[in-house]
């Protein structure tokens, strides 16, 4: 009992020491790349409105504030102590839930690489399928050992000339920490070779790279050796939504982007992504997004807690 109760102190501990860690990097409010590519930090001092965004194959740690995910009609809530795991590239609707000026929200996102989560497995001799239930998006107990493990790489950022040498040696520990703890059978479950989640996984992969091209169902189906219906199903299963539902999602998600970081209007981002109709894509970004694209950017400029 009392082992328990030092392991919390312990934890909690480690969760005010990232929490400072992250602050050193984003202390204004907004999304930070790193030297890492793969790790982004993250800050905001007020509540948002429900927005919809992309999760990718990656974890997920807030270490102050609360925040709601909403994938398909399913509710996630997550805060300090708790991991998010997203295994697959998915359109979600997330919000604020928990943040003020004197306690903004901070987090972290690192995104994973199938690939190398599939070697660590086998160096690992893991089992490559679970008989627990699939969630597209998972939330777990962050564990002290994991929580040190993202320590160490956030602070890794403090020292530039290092992040290329050691850096992979961290995420390789991370990966078997993930593997070895309570959501490592999620990840198991889409790196089974041959299973329907595993060509899932590299279905969305490829249609997330490639949402610029017609959208051809049957040849999507018959690459992750599907019927044109089971495929729909399987898709639906895990998205929450068809296939061209998830490629108006990467459209507009990376035309709003495009607009707001790069200063494209309306007619040149609708382009870029694959619109041939400007006022078809007028109409579905506001339906998305709750205002046409003008109006919207407008606002995300001025209210920077508007852009999850």
């Amino acid at each position: 009992m009392q082992g328990d109760h030092g392991s919390k102190r312990t934890s909690a501990l480690q969760i005010a020491e990232l929490s400072c860690a992250i602050q050193r990097f984003a202390h204004t409010d907004g999304d930070f790349t790193t030297a890492l590519p793969a790790l982004t930090l993250h800050r905001r001092h007020g509540l948002s409105e429900p927005m919809p965004c992309i999760y990718s194959l990656g974890i997920g740690v807030i270490t102050q504030g609360h925040k709601h995910i909403m994938v398909g009609d399913k509710l996630h809530n997550y805060g300090p102590g708790q991991l998010m795991l997203s295994t697959f590239d998915l359109p979600v609707t997330a919000h604020v839930t928990r943040a003020s000026r004197s306690e903004p929200l901070l987090g972290m996102m690192l995104t994973l690489d199938i690939r190398q989560i599939a070697q660590v497995a086998y160096e690992m001799e893991q089992p490559s399928s679970a008989e627990t239930s699939y969630e597209p998006i998972s939330v777990h107990r962050l564990d002290p050992a994991l929580c040190d493990v993202l320590l160490r790489l956030v602070r890794l950022l403090d020292e530039p000339e290092m992040v290329t040498p050691l850096a992979p040696l961290l995420q390789q520990e991370l990966l078997v920490r993930l593997l070895a703890g309570p959501q490592g059978s999620q990840l198991r479950h889409i790196i089974a070779d041959g299973t329907p989640r595993q060509r899932m996984a590299q279905t969305l992969s490829w249609l997330r790279k490639n949402f610029k091209r017609a959208l051809n169902l049957e040849a999507l189906a018959a690459h992750a050796h599907m019927t044109p219906s089971t495929f729909r199903q399987h898709f639906r299963d895990i998205t929450g939504m068809s296939p061209l539902q998830f490629q108006k999602q990467m459209r507009l998600q990376e035309a709003r982007q495009l607009m707001l970081n790069q200063a494209f209007d309306a007619g040149q981002a609708s382009n870029l992504v694959g619109y041939e109709s400007a006022s078809q894509f007028s109409r579905e970004y506001k339906r998305l997004f709750g205002a046409p694209p003008l109006r919207d950017i407008r606002r995300m400029r001025l209210e920077p807690d508007a852009h999850e």
